[in-house]
């Protein structure tokens, strides 16, 4: 099956930190800009943060800038997601996605996500 697969996830207090991971299942990462997503409970899809496809260009959401950042290794066709000095509100299913030119747009191979919990 061609999708993503997110793990890492978990339980987590104020002030920790998770890597989160994304790994192709059934194509090549090369070629794929690649996006982070999050849904929190009785709210909409967030796009998180963004990596093109050689890594050159990332794109981060306000409220995460400085304390996420993104990363690829295209040998093990895998993105990752460091999240430090994590929040309450970062609490949310956290999903990944194939994303053309980090435009938002064309979004595919979506995984089953991973639950990430801030909680003292």
């Amino acid at each position: 099956q061609v999708q993503f697969v997110e793990s890492g996830g978990g339980v987590v207090q104020p002030g920790g930190s998770l890597r989160l991971s994304c790994a192709a299942s059934g194509f090549i990462l090369d070629y794929y800009a690649v996006s982070w997503f999050r849904q929190a409970p009785g709210k909409g899809r967030e796009r998180v943060s963004c990596i093109s496809d050689n890594a050159r260009n990332t794109v981060y959401t306000g409220s995460v800038k400085g304390r996420f950042t993104i990363s690829r290794d295209n040998a093990k066709n895998t993105v990752y997601l460091q999240m430090n000095s994590l929040k309450p509100e970062d609490t949310a299913v956290y999903y990944c996605a194939s994303d053309p030119n980090c435009a938002g747009q064309g979004l595919d191979y979506w995984g089953q996500g991973t639950q990430v919990t801030v909680s003292s």
